[in-house]
């Protein structure tokens, strides 16, 4: 199929494209790199006046480090950010987390700001934020705003984005010396949505027993989501296959609304959390114990 008729535009600035998108009379939406939403508008589920074309801004490209973090311009593309040596070696489980999505075509194209925009319940860069602490910068008609990942991904393919607001940074931090962290998923071929995942960050203490255990699901529900109850089993305890098993069954039976759907059921994507929680918290904590924390 082809999209239905409708108008493009190729701002060269912020300012230029929240004011397209803010326009009254036009029902207006924002182009990044196109892998998700060139699909829906050819299928004609996406059925704008006005596309905003992003791909002309300057300046919202850049991959760099700044005061601990690692900021990432909305269209940076996820290969741009697979090749990065500073993401590589600053923050490995966001560069794991690349290397899981799709293939390099998807990867030369699709952009870090359209995955977190689109808030794909099975993507991973969702879930690497909201695990991590990241946050995103947004920019609308008042002007801009910092949002933490937590609190970004509202619903299946919802966000926390105002009407004409543009998600321009998505920045997260550094990986501390010492942390270990996994990021782990299952899907039916390489390439393909993951039918669930974790992405899991844990430090040892002077004692080595495990402390500040950040876990989060995807795949399983509406939105990546953090297992606090899960987190809280493993925190204070001494390592160990038992801990991580109880820790997998916890953060399995918390998920509110498991997905269900002609890739997996939902009773298998329950167990599908429970198992990779438990594996990723057992690779994290091996990579914990590494002087490099690698």
């Amino acid at each position: 199929m082809k999209p239905a008729p409708l108008d493009h535009a190729a701002p060269t600035t912020v300012g230029e494209a929240v004011a397209l998108l803010n326009d009254p009379e036009r029902e207006a939406v924002a182009l990044a790199g196109g892998q998700s939403l060139m699909p829906m508008l050819n299928l004609r589920l996406a059925r704008p006046d006005l596309l905003v074309d992003l791909t002309r801004i300057e300046g919202l490209d850049h991959i760099r480090e700044s005061g601990g973090w690692i900021e990432m311009g909305a269209m940076a593309t996820k290969r741009a950010v697979e090749r990065s040596s500073l993401v590589r070696e600053r923050q490995p489980m966001w560069h794991e987390a690349t290397l899981q999505i799709g293939h390099p075509q998807i990867r030369n194209r699709g952009t870090v700001g359209g995955s977190m925009a689109q808030a794909d319940p099975a993507a991973e860069y969702p879930a690497a934020a909201v695990a991590l602490g990241g946050e995103v910068k947004a920019v609308g008609p008042s002007g801009e705003r910092t949002i933490p990942a937590t609190e970004f991904f509202l619903g299946y393919l919802t966000t926390a984005l105002a009407p004409g607001e543009i998600l321009t940074e998505v920045r997260v931090p550094v990986l501390p010396p010492g942390r270990g962290w996994a990021f782990r998923e299952v899907c039916r071929r390489h390439g393909d949505f993951a039918m669930a995942g974790t992405a899991v960050t844990v430090d040892l203490d002077a004692s080595g027993r495990c402390t500040a255990t950040r876990i989060a699901l995807f795949g399983v529900g509406p939105v990546p989501s953090r297992a606090v109850e899960a987190e809280k089993i493993v925190d204070g305890e001494a390592p160990g296959e038992e801990v991580f098993e109880r820790a997998g069954r916890a953060a399995a039976g918390a998920i509110d609304e498991p997905l269900a759907d002609v890739h997996a059921s939902a009773d298998y994507r329950r167990n599908l959390a429970a198992v990779l929680t438990g594996r990723a918290l057992a690779q994290a904590v091996t990579r914990a114990a590494r002087p490099e924390g690698s």
